[in-house]
């Protein structure tokens, strides 16, 4: 089998893929008919089945039950093989060839071919998911003959491989591309089937295992059911009731209760808690285009109790959005913006705010009130008043379309230096929401993306440095995870993911 292990060899610059490919063999299949259906919790509604529109994370289980990708990730970040057997990157690094399965099916009986997949990657650069930045990159797809696809970019991206075991790698029959049902019909060639009878778009969905899938050692279940779960409380009165088997908690103030419930907790640091002040260039509010401005924010927010009210202390304070295990991180940038209200205030007199200034920010019914109350509260008290616009369903699209200067919100923690970068940073990074293009980062980035090992370690670290002086964000905190499971079912974390991958979840060995 063909596998690339992300940790060691897509370092924050690092362009090497090392290739060692060897034949396997699938071990038998489980008996999945004899499992009872596996229910699984979700807590975000899935956006849409059109690949080219899709999101991942919390909404990866959704996708993944009926399509496959066309690289895979182990729990480790381990690229190994999916639709593709075998992947090689040319000279220059611009260049990555795959060799595609030749005995795959769509749902509908339609055949993979590299022309499907190719045009499932142009449609997925040129459409509106959240994570089309992905392959902002890539200058073409090809398909030289059926079983053969070439990605050329138009500058190397070591973390392309990652993102084609995402939803940037997702491939879905071509009868989806023009179809009107596109976002609630999705025909793939996954491990399950969606069956349209027994779902309610929006609340839950139900899966039979597809007797023609092509890796049978992925089924455990006959049946899969995922529903959606809109609030803490409903989550855990289903936990409570016996209504589901694995779920991701929403706040790992949860786990004692689960636990009382019988259920097993798996904990990790996935993410960052904190406000993105994206209006660098004060275009929205002039006062967020401020580097003063943006340190006085950092320094009005008392992390450790915001952590302790919050999350009940489960989590750690951090001033920077680099994950600990990424080339970027340094333990020392901790220390940049202690709790300093008198601090705050002088720096927002300096910058010409001595009366302080009115920020409007996005509320939403997911979190509850008592958190907004507490950020209003911590930020008034330096002069920064804070009005809460209430939203719906439209919160990501304003959110991602710039409707805001700053906005509170928890974000992924990538694995690499170079994910995070290009995820957030970037003028053209889905959470650059104003797409500011800054010269440093630029140059910084560039370094990461293409230099030597030890020059990208180095310039990762500057940027890092760089953005938390610029106070481009304020996080908080990391915050304590937890997927949940019953008693019968076990999982194991996806590192890189808010949930572990579906294949991942099983009955109890």
């Amino acid at each position: 089998m063909h596998r690339t292990k992300l940790a060691s060899v897509v370092t924050a610059g690092g362009l090497a893929l090392a290739l060692a490919l060897t034949a396997c063999s699938s071990p038998a299949a489980p008996e999945a008919e004899d499992q009872p259906p596996l229910r699984l919790g979700l807590i975000t509604q899935l956006t849409s089945f059109a690949p080219w529109e899709s999101a991942w994370a919390n909404e990866s289980p959704y996708l993944q039950a009926v399509y496959d990708t066309l690289l895979r990730a182990e729990p480790d970040g381990t690229i190994v093989e999916g639709l593709a057997t075998a992947w090689e990157w040319d000279d220059s690094k611009t260049v990555l060839t795959l060799t595609l399965r030749d005995d795959v099916e769509f749902s509908d009986g339609t055949a993979l071919t590299a022309q499907v997949a190719a045009d499932n990657l142009t449609r997925f650069r040129d459409g509106t998911s959240s994570n089309a930045s992905f392959l902002a990159g890539m200058t073409a797809a090809d398909a030289p003959d059926d079983s053969t696809l070439v990605i050329t970019l138009a500058q190397p991206d070591p973390a392309l491989p990652v993102y084609l075991s995402q939803n940037a790698g997702i491939v879905g029959s071509p009868a989806m591309f023009d179809s009107p049902d596109a976002q609630t019909t999705p025909i793939g060639s996954g491990p399950y089937v969606l069956d349209a009878d027994e779902t309610v778009v929006g609340s839950k969905y139900v899966y039979d295992a597809n007797p023609d899938y092509w890796d049978t050692e992925s089924v455990h279940y006959e049946t899969i059911e995922m529903a959606f779960y809109g609030d803490p409380t409903a989550l855990m009165n289903a936990v409570k009731g016996g209504q589901v088997d694995a779920a991701n908690l929403q706040s790992a103030t949860q786990i004692a209760e689960a636990e009382a419930a019988g259920f097993t907790a798996e904990t990790s640091e996935q993410s960052w808690s904190g406000f993105l002040l994206v209006d660098r260039e004060g275009t929205i509010n002039p006062a967020i285009g401020d580097v003063r401005v943006r340190q006085a924010i950092n320094y009005a927010l008392d992390r450790e109790s915001l952590l302790q009210a919050l999350d009940n202390g489960l989590g750690t304070v951090t001033t920077q959005v680099f994950g600990t295990d990424t080339s970027a991180y340094d333990e020392s940038l901790n220390d940049r913006y202690p709790y300093d209200p008198e601090q705050a205030k002088s720096l927002l007199a300096e910058a010409g705010y001595a009366d302080g200034f009115t920020l409007v920010m996005p509320s939403n019914n997911f979190v509850p009130e008592s958190v907004f109350a507490i950020y209003k509260e911590q930020l008034g008290a330096v002069g920064i008043t804070v009005e809460w616009e209430t939203t719906g369903d439209d919160l990501f699209g304003r959110m991602l379309g710039g409707s805001w200067a700053a906005f509170p919100f928890l974000l992924q923690t990538d694995p690499t230096s170079w994910q995070t970068i290009q995820f957030s940073m970037l003028p053209e990074s889905a959470w650059n929401t104003s797409h500011v293009a800054d010269p440093t980062v630029i140059q910084l980035a560039e370094v990461v993306r293409t230099g030597d090992e030890a020059e990208a370690d180095a310039a990762a670290k500057d940027l890092n440095t760089y953005v938390v002086e610029q106070a481009w964000y304020a996080p908080l905190y990391r915050p304590t995870s937890a997927f949940i499971t019953a008693e019968g079912t076990q999982a194991t974390v996806q590192v890189g993911n808010a949930v572990p991958y579906l294949w991942n979840i099983r009955p109890t060995e």
